[in-house]
């Protein structure tokens, strides 16, 4: 009987999980587009569904809601599903919009979409092969062998994601990195995108002008005729076509500019924009969430290189290990596994809804940026199978921060996998991404005043 009910607990919440990813799906993704593929919103709404229930299970285990037996249940057959849908479903589906696109196949293109699969299974399967992801006793069908492999892609998304973000949030929010713009610098600006227009504009009259003088010579008629008469036109031309090329030539030259011209205009209203609200009290907020970012950003920059250097994975959650430190260094009476078990929870949750939401605007900004009417639906279940990989994956790593009482039925659904090394090559790959963003970022801010300054 508490199983019926457990279950009907599960039902309920992947129903309202689902409900919301097809919100979403109309609301955000698709509301700019008239053609929806009924298959493609249900795989991604299911997707989400399936990816949200794992977060929730994690929590039902630190809370103890449901049954030990139940949530066993339920987290094997949620990983099931979700392993299922990520490894057949969604790159099926992914291989059949883009054959369907193609008119040459769309004959053939279940044959085609089988093919694109099987190509995708191949270069899937032998992505395990150089990482020692699982114990080797794992048979070629178990789920070991596909959640090791879906983690590695996962967890490499989730560390590039983490190293950009954690140099790019400081960056975003702190105002000691913007540039000071003045409406001096905006006016000079405006005054030569004008002057630019204007020879742009003029360049044009004199064109339409040199064409309608050669009209009225008979130059654009009178063409020579007969083999000699092409040698002839080859070898050589009026000069009122050569003046028109070179005019031509400088008017293409002018227009490129003047897009260069109004984009730094643009970029410095926006900058303008930022300061003004930098002096604001949610401008100064934003500030020392930057300063804040910024801390976090170096200290995780060190942690990971230590980690890396000395081969290290911390054996207990940082919760309890903080708490630990900070109760030896001030010698108070603390119950340490209690307030542990409670900060754990609150920190899991936290990472759990910033996860979710730092993703949903991330696919969102994705979407609109790449996407169009044709290619809409393949996009849509890339972000599917981009999503429940990371998810995936964000179980992985959650794990360890997560008391060991927790982490039973995570350890035993999930397998003997080598988790030490999922969280060594997080590190290796959030090192990388982070270092990258801070020499790009570093000079993308030291080219911007020069270009501004330029004449």
């Amino acid at each position: 009987m508490s199983f019926l009910i457990d279950s009907s607990i599960m039902i309920t919440s992947q129903i309202l999980f689902f409900g919301f990813g097809w919100l979403f799906f109309m609301r955000q993704l698709f509301k700019d587009y008239e053609v929806r593929q009924y298959v493609v919103q249900v795989i991604f709404s299911v997707t989400f569904a399936f990816s949200c229930t794992m977060f929730e299970l994690i929590i039902f285990e630190i809370l103890k809601v449901l049954n030990s037996s139940s949530r066993y249940f339920h987290w094997k057959m949620n990983l099931c599903v979700i392993l299922l849908i990520l490894v057949f479903m969604v790159p099926f589906y992914i291989g059949y919009f883009i054959v369907s696109n193609i008119r040459l196949l769309h004959k053939q293109r279940l044959l085609f979409s089988c093919l694109l699969w099987l190509t995708f299974m191949y270069f899937f399967w032998k992505l395990g092969d150089p990482f020692p992801i699982l114990s080797p006793k794992h048979g070629i069908l178990s789920i070991e062998q596909l959640i090791s492999r879906v983690g590695v892609i996962g967890v490499t998304l989730m560390a590039l994601l983490s190293g950009f973000g954690a140099v790019n949030c400081p960056y975003t929010y702190m105002s000691y990195f913007l540039r000071n713009v003045t409406d001096a610098d905006i006016l000079a600006l405006e005054r030569r995108l004008l002057q630019t227009m204007d020879m742009i504009i003029s360049k044009k009259k004199r064109m339409a002008m040199t064409r309608r003088t050669m009209f009225q010579k008979g130059e654009v008629h009178n063409k020579p005729s007969g083999f000699w008469g092409m040698i002839k036109s080859v070898t050589t031309s009026a000069p009122g076509s050569e003046n028109l090329t070179l005019i031509q030539q400088e008017v293409d030259a002018l227009e490129e500019l003047s897009r260069q011209l109004f984009l730094e205009t643009a970029d410095l209203y926006a900058t303008k924009e930022r300061i003004e609200y930098s002096k604001t009290f949610k401008g100064k907020y934003f500030n020392f969430l930057g300063y804040f970012f910024s801390i976090y950003c170096v200290w995780k920059i060190f942690m990971a290189t230590i980690n890396i250097v000395f081969d290290r994975v911390g054996k207990t959650d940082p919760v309890t290990r903080g708490i630990e430190i900070t109760v030896n260094y001030l010698g108070i009476q603390f119950d340490v596994k209690f307030w542990s078990q409670h900060i754990s929870f609150i920190l899991v949750g936290i990472i759990i809804v910033t996860s979710i939401r730092g993703l949903l605007i991330t696919l969102t900004k994705f979407f609109y940026a790449i996407s169009s009417s044709k290619s809409s639906n393949v996009i849509v279940l890339l972000l599917a199978q981009i999503m429940g990989m990371y998810f995936v994956s964000s179980v992985l790593l959650i794990r360890m921060s997560m008391p060991l009482e927790y982490r039973t039925i995570i350890t035993e659904v999930l397998g003997e996998l080598q988790f030490n090394f999922y969280h060594r090559w997080f590190d290796v790959i959030f090192l990388v991404s982070a270092l990258s963003s801070i020499l790009f970022l570093y000079l993308a801010h030291k080219q911007a005043p020069e270009k501004h300054m330029a004449p």
